[in-house]
C-alpha cells in the first residue's frame, strides 16, 4: 500500500464515522515498532506503522486510523483529546475504535523475554535484606531499620 491509497482511506474513513473532513497529511512511518499510529500534535498529521497492516490486516489498520482520528478530531475542536479524557473516551465507542492496539507478535517476545536485573544488599548488624533496582553506594547509605552497615550480595535476576 502506497502513501496516496493511505491517505484515501483515512480522507473516507474520517467522512464517513466522524462526519467531518481530514485535511491534513496521514503517511506510513517504518520507524514506528511499539505503537500502531501517532496524531502529531504540532503538524495535525496521522503516522502510521506500516507492520500492523503485514501482521494483523486491514481491519486493524482502520481501527487505529479511526484511534488517530479521534484524537486529530478532538484536538482540532479543544476538547480532551487525550487517553484519559472522557470525551476521548466516548468518541472512540461511538465510532467504534479500539482504545489501545493489539501489540505486534515481534514485541510480545521482546516483552516476554525481558529479565529484570536486581541488586541484592543485607545489613551487618540486623541481618534485614533489601532488593533495590539500582546499584546503591554502600559507604553513604545504611540500613533503614537499625542503620547499620549494608553489605553488597550481588546481582539477581527477576522474572
Amino acid at each position: 500500500m502506497d502513501q496516496v491509497t493511505i491517505q484515501e482511506i483515512v480522507e473516507r474513513i474520517s467522512l464517513e464515522d466522524f462526519g467531518k473532513p481530514f485535511r491534513h497529511k496521514a503517511v506510513f512511518n517504518q520507524r514506528l515498532r511499539t505503537t500502531g499510529g501517532r496524531y502529531m500534535l504540532s503538524s495535525h498529521n496521522i503516522e502510521l506503522n506500516i507492520h500492523y497492516l503485514d501482521e494483523h490486516g486491514m481491519d486493524e489498520l482502520i481501527g487505529i486510523i479511526k484511534h488517530e482520528l479521534c484524537h486529530y478530531h478532538l484536538h482540532l475542536e479543544g476538547k480532551g483529546y487525550q487517553h484519559r479524557d472522557r470525551d476521548f473516551r466516548e468518541l472512540i465507542k461511538q465510532v467504534s475504535a479500539p482504545r489501545f492496539c493489539t501489540p505486534l507478535p515481534s514485541q510480545q517476545i521482546k516483552r516476554q523475554s525481558r529479565v529484570q536485573k536486581v541488586h541484592a544488599y543485607q545489613c551487618k548488624s540486623c541481618g534485614q535484606s533489601f532488593i533495590r533496582k539500582r546499584r546503591v553506594n554502600t559507604e553513604r547509605y545504611a540500613c533503614g531499620k537499625c542503620r547499620g552497615k549494608l553489605s553488597y550480595l550481588g546481582e539477581a535476576r527477576e522474572a
